[in-house]
């Protein structure tokens, strides 16, 4: 690591302590050409595959795109920013340990109904009905009474 006062390559670790609950490393680092000290993070830099589209374009995986959708389904729902952070680590955990560079949609889709499907029925419902583009109400009716007869799928 660079100096960022004089430039020089030879820097040394004073301290490391974990952060943001053990997902970031910070560094404590003294210059030994100036002898000042300066702060470092580090984090794990995970690659998550690019998402397969249903008309074949490809696009990396989107955060923030996977968040907004989460939170458009739980909507006035009774579940914490922490649920929907961690639902949301949950499926790029999955998409990691799969190990492929790319994967299609339909298995992002799946997995978000999976997660929610635990997290909230109603917002599973919300998410299912937009997904599976439901053109009627006895389509509803059906996933509502399929919900019914084993929620716990």
């Amino acid at each position: 690591m660079h100096c960022p006062f004089c430039q020089t390559a030879d820097t040394k670790v004073v301290d490391s302590r974990l952060v943001a609950e053990g997902g970031q490393v910070r560094r404590r680092r003294e210059c030994q050409q100036c002898k000042e000290r300066f702060t470092t993070f580090e984090v794990a830099e995970l690659l998550l595959p690019r998402v397969i589209k249903q008309d074949g374009s490809r696009e990396p995986f989107d955060e923030e795109k996977l968040r907004a959708g989460l939170q458009r389904a739980l909507e006035k729902r009774p579940v914490s920013i922490e649920d929907i952070e961690a639902a949301i680590n949950q499926i790029k955990y999955f998409l990691q340990a799969m190990g492929e560079r790319e994967v299609d949609s339909r298995i992002v889709g799946e997995k978000v109904m999976e997660v929610l499907r635990q997290l909230d029925g109603v917002a599973y419902v919300r998410f299912a009905s937009v997904y599976r583009s439901f053109k009627d109400i006895d389509e509803f009716r059906a996933e509502l009474d399929r919900l019914e007869k084993d929620p716990s799928q």
